[in-house]
């Protein structure tokens, strides 16, 4: 089969490797859409851990089922899927309470298992018992199956962001998954949906989402236009929705007493360190905290809302490559010049 193939640092190689082995507890799926995340192109410049050269990146995935295990019940061939990127162990304290992306092995598809730039993708037992993996309801295409992943992060984040209705929201970071969290806000029932994002070309962009005010934080003090939008009170959530250490600095600056603050973007590995002043969130009482990935019922949540034309996900789908033309879609998504971008093998 062709794949693309991670032998390191820059370096990503078109190739033809072996079709993986299938055992009876596995299902091999053929690959029709694997969606481009940030997470990909920083272990592409930067690589990961978990990461291991060679190895298949890709986890925003979706395919048709062509070989099922004979011990495997859940799916039969010919059944399409969608599929999220972590992968519960199952047996862990936190898989055990239902938060399978806090799984104390912390597995992933296009992480340590192989993922979904290549023409097939083998789930393994793991994958099938505890993993998100999901039919995928027949009005919905592969392409907008595959973005249920970063969907299913988005509903992660705003739950542990306990959004209410009549809130303020601040999103910072134009990006994909920043357009979704409009959307999905506003479902939750925020009032007032404020998005900041430095560069302009990326937030004339976001415009079309619905936000209901932009601010370009490069042309204007960002703190202090969240604080004329609000009467001075700040925001009741903040969502750094991006890589910036002073994008987190300045959500402290613009929160309401008791306003929850969500540092949801990670921070590159050598600039993830700052200084904040917590007197702030002493003072005004705030909630900060983290998110990352989704659990299995995330990625359902997602495929169910796309599928119930809840979420408009093709939206968010601006450029197609083919395999052979990764890294040129490396590119595009990297250069911020649209939305998300899908690979099809």
């Amino acid at each position: 089969m062709k794949a693309a193939v991670f032998e390191g640092i820059e370096k990503i190689v078109i190739k033809d490797v072996p079709i993986p082995k299938m055992d009876d507890n596995s299902v091999l799926v053929r690959v029709k859409a694997c969606a481009v995340c940030g997470s990909d192109i920083r272990i592409f410049h930067h690589g990961n851990p978990r990461v291991k050269p060679p190895q298949i990146l890709g986890h925003e995935i979706s395919g048709e089922i062509v070989e099922v295990g004979k011990n495997v019940s859940k799916f039969k061939a010919g059944d399409r899927v969608a599929m999220g990127g972590d992968i519960p162990c199952g047996e862990c304290v936190y898989c055990e309470s239902g938060i399978g992306n806090n799984c104390s092995i912390n597995y992933a598809l296009g992480y340590q298992f192989p993922g979904g730039f290549a023409e097939y993708v083998l789930l393994n037992s793991l994958v099938v018992n505890y993993g998100p993996v999901h039919k995928i309801p027949d009005n919905v295409s592969y392409d907008e199956a595959a973005l249920a992943e970063p969907l299913a992060c988005v509903l992660n984040g705003l739950e542990l962001s306990n959004v209410r209705l009549g809130d303020v929201v601040v999103i910072i970071g134009a990006g994909p998954v920043g357009c979704m969290m409009i959307e999905v806000v506003k479902r939750m029932g925020a009032a007032k949906v404020i998005m900041v994002q430095r560069s302009k070309p990326r937030l004339e962009l976001a415009r079309r989402f619905g936000a209901d005010v932009y601010i370009c934080s490069s042309e204007e003090n960002a703190v202090e236009r969240v604080l004329e939008e609000t009467g001075g009170m700040g925001a009741d959530v903040i969502i750094c929705a991006n890589s910036s250490p002073e994008a987190q600095i300045d959500a402290l600056k613009m929160a309401k007493n008791r306003a929850r603050v969500n540092f949801f973007g990670g921070l590159p590995r050598n600039n993830s360190l700052m200084t904040l002043d917590t007197n702030i969130i002493h003072y005004r009482e705030l909630f900060v905290h983290g998110s990352h990935g989704a659990s299995p019922s995330h990625h359902r949540k997602a495929l169910e809302l796309i599928g119930s034309g809840t979420i408009k996900i093709g939206n968010y789908i601006s450029h197609k490559f083919c395999l052979d033309d990764i890294l040129e879609g490396y590119k595009m998504a990297e250069s911020h010049l649209g939305m998300r971008v899908v690979i099809n093998p």
